[in-house]
Parts: structure tokens; C-alpha cells; sequence
């Protein structure tokens, strides 16, 4: 018998250095909005001559470049492990924050941004897969939750630092010192993962299992545990041995059924409207009348609700299911979208029409920021099977981040096209999204990663259609036992 505090450092341990990958994350998707005004200048005053279309481009690329990452990269870690797939990206971070600190032009500064998006969308589907197959059974909702609070802690920590800069800096090329800064969290990244283990799964999966059972050995404080997940992950692989790859798998029903679910988790979570928000608070106020400076303190209170409401996620994750807190924090955005709509329409001219369509924004983040966004990335980090965990997840959350673009790049146009019926229309995009929840997302909270793969593979069988209603009965059942769990765990 280890002492249990052993194991639990060396799991936090392991969780801190994995999620300097989504601090990095958060830090490249809020920093842009500070510098984008430095760099509209002209080349002779320090800036680089940004026209509305070449910001677009400049902002829009790293999204492009995450998409492909986190598809590339999921690949990437099936093949050569998740950690040693997170040390490279560690590379590419630091590439993609160098080179757009020193752009000399728009061109560069658009390649470099692509750099950039490709290691960001690569860290947003590997960290929380990684964690995941860390973290003990009782422990994973919060742990991989902790990836979602340090995407909003970079975002946060990006708004204000961009903030401070500005204000107290005289130089006209500030912008580039807000970019560098972006290499940290991934140099601390790059060096943190070099003292951490690889997944005892991935291990396992490639035969390695002595070396899966020395790392278990390290995370779990039992020699049982040990005995009884490593006798689990054995028993998986044996099932998988005649499984090569992730098109063979998609052949079966059930796996195809299940990627198709975690696509519509990636359009569930990005048409919430949470990046319409985190992008474009600054332009929905000043549709109300608010001047700039209030604008951008508004924004820095974005980041301060997604934070605060990330701590409430981690606490709730680990007492209430997941399909219900889904469901809940769905309809919170649904009134948060009517609130709005509604406001914007009614209140048009009133001298509190300001304060109280913030505070609809500030009430669908808190939704969106507790509920929804924690619960999208614990979801990829456990719904696919062991030998295809990484590809799968890889094309799910490219498929979220080319959601991430649509949103991005539509938002602006309805909103000038429509103005409040835009929020009218994300309220019944929220209320569709959450029916479909209700309807075809089982219960995963209270079972392992090796159980939950079966469970899944019963649910999403050819075989369910015959016992729907038997299924449905079982979903309810699972719902009840994953409330009562916490009190046992």
C-alpha cells in the first residue's frame, strides 16, 4: 500500500504540466484582441497596416490552423503517445509565438498565426485526453475539467496583461511583446512533460504492458487499483487486437453512431454563442450606446465570469451527471439568448439598455462557462474507444473548431443584417441543441474508461433500435446512480 498523497501528487503534477497546454490555448485565442489595434497602424508607425479584410484573415487563420491540428494531431498521439505528441506541439508553440512577436509583414504574420491555431487545436484535443487517462475513475470529471478552467485563465490573463501593456507602455509596437508572451506556458509545457510518465492506456494498447504497470504503479495509491485497471486495460486491448485503425472502426455501426454524436457536441457547444461573445462583446455594446473604454472593461469581465463560473464546473461535475448538467446549462442559454434578444429590441434608446444587455451576456457565460464548454471537453476526452481514442477525438474537435469559424464569421453579418433577432435565433439553435441532448447522449459519469467503451458499444449498437425503451429506462437509472455517486466515491 502506497500513501495516498504520493499518487495524488504526482497526478496533480502531471494535470498542472498538461494544462499549461490549454493556458497557451486560452492565451493565443484572448491576446489577439489587444494587439489587433497596435497592428492596424501603419508599417512606419509600428504596426502592420491592417484593413478590415487582412484582420479578418489575420484572426481567422488560427482558427483555420486549429482545426487542422487537433485532426492531425489526434492521429499523431494514437501513433506516438500523448505525451510525447504534447512535447512537440510544446515546439510548434513556441514557433507560432516567436514568429508572430517578429512578423515583418501580413503574409508572415498569417503563416505564423496558422502555426499558432495548428498547436492550439492540437493541445484542445490531446490535454484533456491525456488527463483523462491519468486520472483515476472517481477523479477524472474534475481533473479534465481543470483544462477548461486554464482555457479561461489564459484568456483572462491575455485581456488583462493586454490591458496593462497598452496603458502603460509608450512603444507602438507593444503588440509584439503581448504575442511573445506566449511562449511561456509553452516552454513551461515543453519542460514539465519531460518528468511526467506516458499514458499507461497508450502503453497498453502498444504492447508495452510493463511499462503501463510501472506507471499505474506511480498514480495509483493501491496495489489493487494497479491490479484491477491493468487487468481492465488488458482485457480491452485483447478485444481491440484485431481493430488497426480508426476507417476500420468507423465499418461498424455503433462507431460511426458515436463520432456522429461527438460532432454534434462540437455544433452543441460553439453555437451557444460563447465566442460571439468572448470576440464581439465590444461590438454588441457599442450597438447600445457604450463607449469604447467601457467596451473593453466589459470584456475583461467576460474573462472574469468564465473563470469564476469554470470553479463552479469543477465543483458540480463531480456530484451531479453529466447529461443533466449539459441539459440545465442549455436552457440557461436559451433564456440568456431571449433576455438579450428581447432587450436589444425593447430597451433600444434607454439609458439602462447598456447595463442590462451585458447582463445577459454576462448570464449566458456563466451558463455556458459552468455548464456547457467543461462538460464538451470531458465528454471528447471520454466517448471514443482506447485504439482509436486519439483520431476520433482529432476529427470531432476539428469539426468544433470549424463550428468555432462559422460562428465567428457569421455572428457580425446577422448581427448588422438582423440585429436582435440574432439572439432569437441562437435561442432556438440552444433549444433544438438541447433536445437533441436529451434525446441521443447517454450517461458517463460513474464508470471507468475501460466500462464506459462497453457501455457505449451496447448503447450505440444495431441491437439498441430492438430496446429502446429498455435503454431509455437503463439512461434514467444511470442519471439517479451518478447523483447518489459522490456520496460513495
Amino acid at each position: 500500500m502506497r500513501e495516498r498523497s504520493e499518487a495524488d501528487r504526482l497526478i496533480t503534477k502531471i494535470v498542472v504540466v498538461a494544462t499549461m497546454g490549454a493556458l497557451a490555448f486560452g492565451y493565443d485565442t484572448g491576446v489577439i484582441a489587444g494587439a489587433l489595434p497596435f497592428m492596424q497602424h501603419p508599417i512606419s508607425e509600428g504596426g502592420l497596416g491592417l484593413t478590415p479584410l487582412t484582420e479578418g484573415l489575420v484572426t481567422s487563420s488560427l482558427v483555420v490552423g486549429a482545426a487542422f491540428g487537433s485532426l492531425l494531431c489526434g492521429n499523431l498521439a494514437d501513433r506516438f503517445g500523448r505525451r510525447d505528441s504534447l512535447m512537440g506541439l510544446s515546439v510548434v508553440f513556441m514557433m507560432g509565438a516567436i514568429g508572430t512577436a517578429l512578423a515583418p509583414s501580413i503574409a508572415f504574420m498569417t503563416l505564423m498565426r496558422f502555426v499558432l491555431g495548428f498547436a492550439v487545436g492540437g493541445a484542445s484535443a490531446l490535454v484533456p485526453m491525456f488527463i483523462s487517462e491519468m486520472a483515476p475513475p472517481g477523479r477524472r470529471g474534475r481533473l479534465v475539467s481543470q483544462n477548461e478552467m486554464m482555457i479561461v485563465t489564459g484568456q483572462l490573463v491575455a485581456y488583462v496583461l493586454s490591458a496593462l501593456l497598452a496603458r502603460f507602455s509608450g512603444s507602438s509596437e507593444i503588440w509584439r511583446t503581448m504575442l511573445m508572451i506566449a511562449a511561456v506556458p509553452a516552454i513551461l509545457l515543453g519542460v514539465g512533460l519531460i518528468f511526467v510518465p506516458r499514458s499507461p492506456r497508450w502503453l497498453a494498447s502498444h504492447g508495452r504492458i510493463e511499462e503501463a504497470e510501472e506507471v499505474l504503479t506511480l498514480i495509483r495509491s493501491s496495489d489493487k487499483q494497479v491490479r484491477k485497471e491493468l487487468t481492465a486495460i488488458g482485457m480491452q486491448v485483447d478485444q481491440e487486437t484485431e481493430q488497426v485503425g480508426w476507417r476500420q472502426a468507423l465499418s461498424e455501426v455503433w462507431m460511426r453512431r458515436l463520432l456522429m454524436l461527438g460532432i454534434s457536441l462540437g455544433f452543441v457547444a460553439q453555437f451557444t454563442g460563447v465566442n460571439a461573445f468572448m470576440y464581439f462583446t465590444p461590438i454588441i455594446l457599442r450597438e447600445t450606446g457604450l463607449g469604447v473604454q467601457a467596451t473593453l472593461i466589459a470584456t475583461i469581465g467576460n474573462g472574469l465570469v468564465a473563470v469564476g463560473a469554470t470553479f463552479a464546473a469543477l465543483w458540480m461535475i463531480g456530484r451531479f451527471p453529466r447529461r443533466l448538467t449539459l441539459m440545465c446549462g442549455l436552457a440557461g442559454v436559451v433564456l440568456a439568448h431571449v433576455g438579450l434578444g428581447a432587450t436589444l429590441l425593447l430597451l433600444h434608446g434607454s439609458p439602462i439598455e447598456s447595463f442590462v444587455a451585458l447582463g445577459f451576456i454576462l448570464f449566458a457565460l456563466l451558463f455556458i462557462q459552468m455548464m456547457v464548454s467543461p462538460l464538451y471537453w470531458l465528454l471528447m476526452s471520454e466517448l471514443f474507444p482506447m485504439h482509436v481514442r486519439g483520431a476520433l477525438t482529432g476529427l470531432s474537435v476539428s469539426a468544433q473548431w470549424l463550428f468555432n469559424a462559422t460562428v465567428a464569421f457569421l455572428f457580425p453579418v446577422l448581427l448588422h443584417a438582423i440585429g436582435p433577432g440574432t439572439f432569437f435565433a441562437f435561442a432556438v439553435i440552444n433549444a433544438i441543441s438541447l433536445a437533441v441532448v436529451a434525446r441521443f447522449l447517454p450517461e458517463t459519469k460513474g464508470r471507468t474508461l475501460e466500462q464506459l467503451e462497453t457501455y457505449l458499444k451496447n448503447h450505440f449498437s444495431d441491437e439498441e433500435g430492438a430496446s429502446g425503451r429498455k435503454e431509455s429506462l437503463l439512461n434514467i437509472a444511470a442519471d439517479k446512480n451518478a447523483m447518489l455517486e459522490h456520496k460513495v466515491v
